[in-house]
């Protein structure tokens, strides 16, 4: 990054940017983080046809301690084996570097498969599997695991790195999970999944209520806490508030310095940096780098702090990003898209660039096109001298690592210099904002809803039947409509602007209490009792003189007064 070009003013104040940016991203910064650890023994397992299995494992030689794993089909007990061989379809390989359990057999009565004849459940600590549908499909696939695909390239990678995989090893815990903030489930009852559909290394898994993640499988992608709508998963490597003030930083010493226009250009420090070194010596100089350990690990939070921290564009580098992660990126997206147009500031200030090429036509794009909806026929001439998008003044609020917070703090600062000031913005399903309706012809104020709330958006009246609703809470997790018994309450993705109203305590629902008719305690709500005795008039059970009336008792009084109404002699 020092050695970009600063020809210009622009990349002077660049500069100057990434010289302000160095000091704070860094990941050892974050060394208290606790590591993971592996150990590996050199254990491999081969998992293929017997003649490609024996070829790779003669290729290997003494480097590691190779055991054959060949279709049962392949078996000839003529053929001398220069190593271990067993026969066995291989149906699971579950695990990681160190880790590794095999089973064949079939899903109800498994076999384990082990490196040792002795010890059946020794695991193995490598894996190479050679057929054309390995046994993991993941995007990323565990630590240990490699799967060639019949590819040459691949099969000589897996070799140079599986021999390199023996002694003990340590990569950082690349999150935090605070299970106490979680919309997972409550009660029994699924909620959301966010996480665990967008992680791309199945490192994230269902534990009743709450998530558990596999430090040892996760590889740091970093989407999991993108995709979080409640920030309990964070990314730990660096800290997300550790992001966002590198962002800040850097365009702060930017404007500083007296540049123009600057653009935020996100990638990784692998796939994505090697692309911009190639192509930044002809890139604008007004466009600043900033690395981040994986491209999913910023996300809305960071996008819309970097727009009201000044900057006028947002290039994301989202290449071989895996799939599941590239789906959350383009939501992320969607989500900042709609919001920004809705404020009336260019939709496409943020993009990602399929091609190093399309650098400066996109950076040109999101000066030029406010409303990308239609047609824009500025000349690009005109369009670099005359920028018609337009922008706030760099906002001065730090981040604090709280992400709907910071989110909030974005928005609220867009918000108050946009040209246009919606009261709100209707967002596409999934959105971690939105409201809640509710049906007062049907709901009993249960406060079913109320019980599986994961973040207090919906609260009971406490002495008084009342459900009242806070908006800012909300995380659109979908468990008060899972919990509901009538059916009655439906959440709905949008993004309220008015801070004091998004805060504000609204009544959704409420009613009258009901007072015992013996005893006078409250016991339920004027309509629940009306629409109970209304239903069982007809029932057979309460055609009894008395029996509709005891609805309208307490339990304590309802038990007395059938006892008394037996000793009288009316059973009913």
């Amino acid at each position: 990054m020092n050695q970009l070009p600063a020809t210009t003013p622009d990349g002077i104040a660049r500069a100057a940017a990434l010289a302000a940016a160095d000091t704070n991203q860094s990941p050892a910064a974050n060394s208290a983080s606790p590591g993971v650890e592996y150990r590996s023994e050199g254990r491999l397992a081969i998992i293929g046809g017997l003649d490609e299995a024996q070829t790779l494992a003669m290729r290997i030689g003494e480097r590691l301690e190779s055991t054959i794993i060949a279709p049962p089909a392949d078996e000839n007990p003529a053929q001398p084996a220069a190593k271990r061989i067993i026969f066995a379809d291989v149906r699971t390989v579950d695990g990681h570097l160190g880790q590794f359990r095999l089973t064949g057999g079939s899903e109800e009565a498994p076999i384990p498969i082990a490196p040792s004849p002795l010890t059946a459940d020794r695991p193995f600590d490598l894996v190479i599997d050679l057929r054309p549908e390995p046994a993991r499909k993941e995007a990323l696939l565990p630590p240990g695991y490699f799967a060639p695909r019949a590819s040459a390239e691949a099969l000589e990678r897996a070799i140079i790195d599986a021999s390199e995989l023996t002694g003990e090893f340590e990569k950082p815990r690349y999150f935090a999970y605070d299970p106490s903030i979680c919309a997972h489930g409550a009660s029994g009852i699924g909620g959301c999944t966010r996480c665990l559909d967008a992680c791309p290394a199945s490192a994230i898994r269902s534990k009743g209520e709450r998530i558990e993640v596999d430090p040892h499988l996760c590889q740091g992608a970093g989407v999991c806490a993108t995709a979080c709508p409640t920030g309990a998963i964070t990314y730990a490597w660096p800290k997300a508030q550790d992001i966002l003030s590198t962002i800040r930083t850097a365009l702060k010493a930017y404007a500083q310095a007296e540049g123009k226009y600057p653009a935020i250009l996100f990638h990784d420090r692998e796939i994505g940096a090697a692309q911009w070194s190639q192509a930044a010596a002809n890139a604008p100089e007004s466009l600043i780098p900033l690395p981040v350990e994986e491209i999913g690990s910023a996300g809305l939070d960071a996008w819309s702090a970097t727009i009201a921290w000044g900057a006028q564009a947002i290039l994301l580098i989202p290449f071989e990003t895996p799939p599941s992660v590239k789906r959350e990126i383009t939501h992320q997206a969607d989500i900042l898209r709609r919001l920004l147009q809705a404020m009336g500031y260019p939709a496409n200030l943020l993009a990602t660039i399929e091609s190093m090429d399309d650098i400066e036509s996109v950076l040109l794009g999101a000066k030029t096109d406010p409303k990308p909806d239609t047609e824009d026929q500025t000349e690009p001439e005109q369009a670099q001298q005359n920028p018609n998008a337009p922008f706030p003044p760099p906002a001065t609020f730090a981040p604090i690592g709280e992400k709907r917070t910071d989110i909030r703090f974005a928005l609220d600062h867009l918000h108050e210099h946009a040209p246009s000031k919606p009261r709100s913005v209707e967002l596409p399903p999934g959105s971690p904002f939105g409201q809640v309706s509710v049906d007062t012809k049907a709901c009993t104020l249960c406060m079913g809803c109320v019980s599986v709330c994961p973040a207090s958006a919906l609260q009971a009246g406490g002495d008084e039947p009342r459900l009242s609703f806070i908006e800012a809470n909300c995380v659109q997790c979908g468990l008060c409509e899972s919990a509901c018994p009538e059916s009655c309450i439906h959440p709905t993705p949008r993004y309220l602007f008015d801070r004091e109203e998004r805060r504000r305590t609204r009544t959704l629902n409420e009613d009258r209490p009901f007072h015992c008719t013996q005893c006078g305690k409250v016991f339920g709500t004027f309509s629940l009792i009306m629409r109970m005795q209304e239903r069982l008039s007809t029932h057979s059970m309460f055609q009894a003189p008395g029996a509709l009336d005891r609805l309208q008792m307490c339990e304590d009084c309802r038990v007395k007064d059938l006892f008394r109404s037996e000793a009288q002699g009316n059973t009913h």
